[in-house]
């Protein structure tokens, strides 16, 4: 057996990109929420907010919202674009498929894994048997390889074997309880002309989204899923992670950074994404590749992956402190938000006013702008909008212990409760609602009981870990 690959093993500055510049040829279109003031020296836009002024000789390079790279100086705008989440990339080439080597974890279970291999044919794939039951055995057909775990080490275990037999470039890590569909590592493949980018995930779909009503919730609401807005993933940014049931990772990039740790069994992934992170490299999702994944929907089984995902809540606040708050926000949006929550006339005068301390900060900010006030009000509406719908959501989701137990002696506190499980489960439902999905009743339902187990589960694992790292919000000045 050879030697696994632990993120102890080497240096963060080992695992750094060793070029940035882009390539001439490669784009970087505005995203279409960015608003342009000053004749488009100013930008303002990404996740979180921000500001983004460009020198004249820079605006001049963008053409109806689009820069190409032809030199050095239109490679360190479209870069300063990618990097500040105003701009998304635009490759025009992409490496050929031959270039990546597919590696499967598989533990018990030979129909998703015949499926898969069905899907990936043509392609060289490495199957790693984590121990399974009945031994695997490689196909009469295809280019496929089988390296066993006489007992099973967990899935990010079986990742690292198979990577230690690839030799391609990149390589493309996906479970066996998924399906890649028609195009899938095309769309991808074309971001790593950029080389700072080590990473690449698509958006994970249902594979059966209208089997059953939890089906439906879930092919609507499934954590695997991101949903369908192409993103920098960053921490703190609208994808903050992606899941490892489908990545493609630059190989040389994973080797360097010590590959997943084997000693985490759940929120490996997001460990991984922070790791490559702090390494200098750009992390990418791409939402038009897609691969099909086989949920979760029996009830049971569903509520207890939940609860699983939620433990990995507090391993993870230790090792990247404050890489998981359960809310990011302003303390003048915090207490905005608490003061309208009273339902009293006080509180809502103190919310005005902590709003309007909001507005004349922002006025302030952007004072050499035309609009300036247009601008102020815009973004102090944005930021108590968004403050409101993250305290409703942390209420319900990962403070609910504390919620339930505050609720049983305070009336006002199960009203304002009683709203914000309505109101967020609702304006959940209607963001993300699919044509032939479930009423908003079924779905408020689920969406609740998904909240209660998942935040029974990230206090499980901060008992366990004896710390409350990954409850404390992150709340700015």
């Amino acid at each position: 057996m050879s030697r696994a690959i632990t993120p102890q093993a080497t240096s963060p500055e080992a695992a750094q990109p060793s070029a940035t510049r882009l390539p001439d040829g490669f784009g970087v279109r505005i995203d279409a929420r960015v608003r342009s003031f000053a004749g488009g020296r100013v930008l303002v836009g990404g996740s979180p907010t921000r500001m983004l002024t460009l020198a004249p000789a820079a605006v001049a390079m963008i053409d109806e919202d689009f820069v190409e790279v032809v030199d050095a100086q239109s490679a360190a705008v479209a870069r300063r674009l990618l990097d500040s989440g105003i701009g998304n990339p635009r490759p025009t080439k992409l490496p050929p498929s031959s270039a990546v080597t597919v590696v499967v974890p598989v533990k018990d279970n030979p129909s998703g894994l015949a499926r898969l291999l069905a899907a990936v044919e043509g392609h060289e794939v490495v199957v790693v048997d984590d121990g399974s039951e009945k031994p695997v055995e490689a196909p009469e057909r295809g280019r496929v390889r089988v390296i066993r775990h006489e007992t099973a080490r967990g899935p990010a275990a079986a990742r690292n074997t198979g990577l230690q037999q690839v030799a391609t470039e990149f390589v493309a890590f996906l479970d066996s309880d998924v399906v890649p569909q028609l195009g899938w590592l095309e769309r991808s493949l074309g971001h790593f002309t950029d080389p700072a980018v080590a990473l690449v995930a698509p958006r994970i779909v249902a594979l059966e989204p209208d089997s059953s009503a939890l089906a439906k919730y879930e092919h609507a609401r499934s954590s695997l899923d991101l949903g369908s807005r192409e993103s920098a993933v960053v921490a703190g940014g609208p994808v903050s992670y992606v899941p490892s049931a489908a990545l493609l990772v630059r190989r040389d990039a994973l080797v360097a950074c010590g590959g997943f740790d084997e000693t985490m069994h759940v929120a490996e992934d997001v460990d991984l994404c922070r790791r490559l992170q702090t390494s200098g490299w750009r992390l990418r999702y791409e939402p038009i590749s897609r691969v099909a994944h086989d949920h979760r929907t029996r009830f049971r089984t569903w509520l207890t992956r939940k609860a699983f995902y939620g433990t990995g809540a507090a391993p993870l606040a230790e090792r990247h402190p404050g890489s998981v708050p359960p809310m990011v926000m302003s303390i003048w949006t915090l207490l905005a938000c608490v003061a309208i929550a009273t339902f009293t006339r006080v509180g809502v005068i103190a919310a005005v006013l902590t709003q309007v301390v909001t507005f004349v900060r922002l006025r302030r900010m952007f004072s050499g702008l035309d609009r300036p006030d247009r601008i102020a009000a815009l973004l102090t509406a944005q930021g108590f909008a968004g403050g409101l719908w993250q305290v409703a959501s942390a209420v319900c989701r990962h403070y609910w212990p504390v919620t339930v137990v505050a609720a049983v002696f305070s009336r006002k506190v199960r009203r304002a409760v009683l709203a914000c499980a309505v109101a967020e489960g609702i304006w959940d439902w209607k963001t993300h609602r699919e044509s032939g999905g479930l009423d908003p009743v079924r779905y408020l339902l689920y969406k609740r009981l998904d909240d209660l187990a998942y935040g029974a589960g990230l206090w499980k694992g901060a008992l366990d870990a004896r710390t409350a790292a990954a409850l404390v919000p992150d709340i700015r000045k």
